[in-house]
C-alpha cells in the first residue's frame, strides 16, 4: 500500500511538472472545406490536391514560422447546413488559424457567417462565385480568389454571341451559385443583343428532368446553357437532353467542367460544347503551377485547382507576415501580401518570400490563377479561359474575355 501511495505521489509530481513545462511548438493549422460528398464530389478532390500541393511546397522549404503547416479537411457537402458544421469543427474544435474554402457559394456563405466570422478566422474560397458572397457582412474576413459570377456571366454571354449564337435557353440549379450566374448571363446576353428564350431554375437531386428539358426545348432555342454541377443535376439534364435530341449546342458554367459529365452520354452529341471558367491559361504563375502539378501527378487543368493552390499559399504567406499563428491580424496581412507594392512572389517561391518578409520588405503574390489583388470586398477581377469538349474531354482553347 505504501509503495502504491509513493508511486501515485510520484505520478502526480510528474504531471504537475509537465503542466508547468512549456509544450513543444504545435503545427500551424489551416482548414479546407469542400463538398467531398454531394453534387460536386468529383470536382472537389482535385481542388483539395491543389491546396495540398501548396502545403507540400511550403513544408519542403521550412514551413510556416519555422513550423510544419498542417492542412485539415472538413466535408461541407456543397450544402449550407453541412458547410456551417464543417466550419464550426475547424474553428472551434481543430482551432485552425485560417480556412481555405469553401468550394460552393452557399456552403461558403454559411461557413463564413456561422463560424469563421464569429471566430475571427480569415476564410479564402478558391471557387465560390455567387455575387451574394460580395455582400456578406464579414469584418473583412471573407475573401475569394476566383471572380464573382457577375464577371463570369458577362464573359460567358459574350463568348456565346461571338460563336454566332443569338438565342439561348438557360437551365440553372436553384441555389446561390446557379441563380447568381444565370442572372448575370441573361443580363449580359440581352444587353448585347441576344435573346433568352427561357431561363428556368431546377432543384438538385431528381432522377428525371425531362419535364424541365421539354419546357426549355419548347421555346425553339437550339442552344442550352446549363449552369449546374457535373456530378449532380447538370449531368442528368444534359444526358436526358442529348437522348431526346432536344438541342444542337450546349454551353456550360464552371461547375460543369468535369470529364465525368460525359458518363453515359454519346460523346459526339457534346463535341464542341464550351465554357469560360476562371483561370489564367498563360503567364508565369500558371506555367510554374502546371509544371509542378504534372510533376506531382496532378492534372494542371483541373477546374479551380490552381486557385486552391493560391488560396493555401496566400493564407500561409499571411500567417508568416503576421508573425504568429494567432487569428488576429491575418486578414490585414493577407491584403498586404496579395498586392503591390512589393517584390513579386510566384507559386513555389516560399523561401524567397520568407526571406523578404524577415528583412521587412513587401511582397506581391502573383499566383497560379493570375493576379490576386483584392478589392474592398475581398473580391478579385480574375481572368478566364475558354474550354471546349474535344473527343469526350474538356480542353483549354485559350484566354476568354
Amino acid at each position: 500500500m505504501q509503495i502504491l501511495k509513493k508511486t501515485l505521489l510520484t505520478a502526480i509530481a510528474i504531471a504537475a511538472l509537465s503542466a508547468a513545462t512549456p509544450t513543444m511548438a504545435q503545427n500551424v493549422k489551416i482548414g479546407f472545406i469542400g463538398g467531398f460528398t454531394g453534387p460536386i464530389e468529383n470536382l472537389v478532390p482535385p481542388i483539395f490536391e491543389g491546396s495540398k500541393l501548396a502545403v507540400a511546397h511550403i513544408n519542403e522549404q521550412g514551413g510556416v514560422l519555422g513550423q510544419t503547416l498542417e492542412l485539415i479537411s472538413s466535408d461541407g457537402g456543397c450544402d449550407s447546413t453541412l458547410g456551417a458544421s464543417a466550419a464550426d469543427k475547424l474553428v472551434n474544435t481543430d482551432q485552425v488559424t485560417a480556412i481555405v474554402g469553401a468550394v460552393c457559394s452557399g456552403e461558403t456563405i454559411a461557413a463564413a457567417s456561422n463560424a469563421a466570422i464569429p471566430g475571427n478566422v480569415t476564410i479564402v474560397s478558391p471557387s465560390a462565385s455567387s455575387p451574394a458572397v460580395t455582400t456578406v457582412e464579414d469584418n473583412d474576413l471573407l475573401f475569394r480568389v476566383s471572380p464573382s459570377d457577375s464577371y463570369q456571366g458577362d464573359v460567358l454571354a459574350r463568348l456565346i454571341l461571338s460563336k454566332g449564337i443569338d438565342t439561348i435557353a438557360v437551365s440553372y440549379i436553384n441555389n446561390d451559385y446557379g441563380k447568381g450566374l444565370a442572372d448575370a448571363v441573361v443580363a449580359s446576353f440581352e444587353a448585347n443583343g441576344g435573346t433568352v428564350a427561357a431561363s428556368e431554375g431546377h432543384e438538385e437531386g431528381k432522377a428525371d428532368y425531362r419535364a424541365e428539358v421539354g419546357s426549355l426545348a419548347a421555346t425553339g432555342a437550339e442552344t442550352l446553357v446549363v449552369l449546374a454541377y457535373a456530378s449532380g443535376s447538370g449531368q442528368t439534364i444534359v444526358r436526358q437532353a442529348t437522348e431526346g435530341g432536344d438541342f444542337v449546342n450546349y454551353v456550360f458554367g464552371d461547375g460543369m467542367i468535369d470529364n465525368a459529365l460525359m458518363t453515359g452520354i454519346d460523346a459526339t452529341a457534346l463535341e464542341g460544347a464550351f465554357a469560360s471558367p476562371p483561370g489564367a491559361p498563360d503567364g508565369p504563375g500558371a506555367a510554374i503551377y502546371a509544371e509542378a502539378a504534372e510533376a506531382a501527378g496532378l492534372d494542371p487543368t483541373a477546374i479551380f485547382s490552381p486557385q486552391a493552390y493560391d488560396a493555401a499559399f496566400m493564407v500561409a504567406l499571411a500567417i508568416e507576415k503576421n508573425g504568429s499563428a494567432d487569428r488576429e491580424g491575418v486578414s490585414a496581412a493577407l491584403r498586404s501580401i496579395a498586392s503591390a507594392p512589393g517584390e513579386v512572389i510566384l507559386p513555389g517561391e516560399w523561401e524567397k518570400a520568407v526571406a523578404l518578409l524577415a528583412a521587412g520588405k513587401d511582397i506581391n503574390y502573383e499566383g497560379a490563377g493570375g493576379s490576386q489583388d483584392f478589392d474592398e470586398n475581398g473580391d478579385v477581377a480574375g481572368s478566364y479561359n475558354e474550354q471546349k469538349i474535344e473527343n469526350g474531354e474538356f480542353v483549354i482553347v485559350g484566354p476568354a474575355s
